[in-house]
């Protein structure tokens, strides 16, 4: 068992001239339920199966298990995903010594830009970019599995 321990912010600054690399991220949920959310994706060449359990109180802490899966497999799940795509483009992006994945989002959620970075403990600092926005974690609207059932562009 592993616990992942992620703080999330919005976008509001140009980040992109630090962009280190980017690959393409389209996945969808075999289960949405909070208590264990089951995500298939493919991400560049490679397709991924991952299981999440609830998150703690602030959102930050929650169980994580993640499998490489191969590619056809991953496409075939894709076919008997709930209804609901994520497609969006991620971005490793520098910000002093850490790296922050940035995602984009296409489709329904156009617009909505996220940043994510993951902490070793919930107290831990760190830098805070200027393209850095208001602080997210914890808001359950800003989760892939519920943006996949209420998009971004219909808040």
């Amino acid at each position: 068992m592993a616990n992942e321990i992620e703080r999330k912010f919005l976008v509001t600054g140009d980040f992109k001239p630090f962009v280190k690399k980017q690959t393409r991220i389209v996945q969808g949920y075999l289960s949405s339920v909070p208590e264990r959310t089951v995500r298939v994706r493919i991400k560049g060449e490679k397709g991924f199966l991952t299981v999440k359990g609830i998150g703690n109180a602030s959102g930050a802490s929650r169980y994580e298990w993640e499998k490489e899966i191969p590619l056809n497999e991953t496409e075939e799940l894709l076919k008997i995903c709930e209804p609901g795509v994520i497609d969006k483009i991620r971005y490793n992006v520098s910000a002093g010594p850490r790296t922050f994945e940035v995602d984009e989002f296409h489709g329904e959620n156009r617009g909505l830009i996220v940043a994510e970075i993951e902490l070793a403990s919930e107290n831990e600092t760190f830098e805070k970019p200027s393209w850095l926005g208001v602080e997210v974690t914890g808001d359950t609207r800003y989760y892939n599995s519920m943006l996949m059932k209420t998009p971004f562009t219909k808040w």
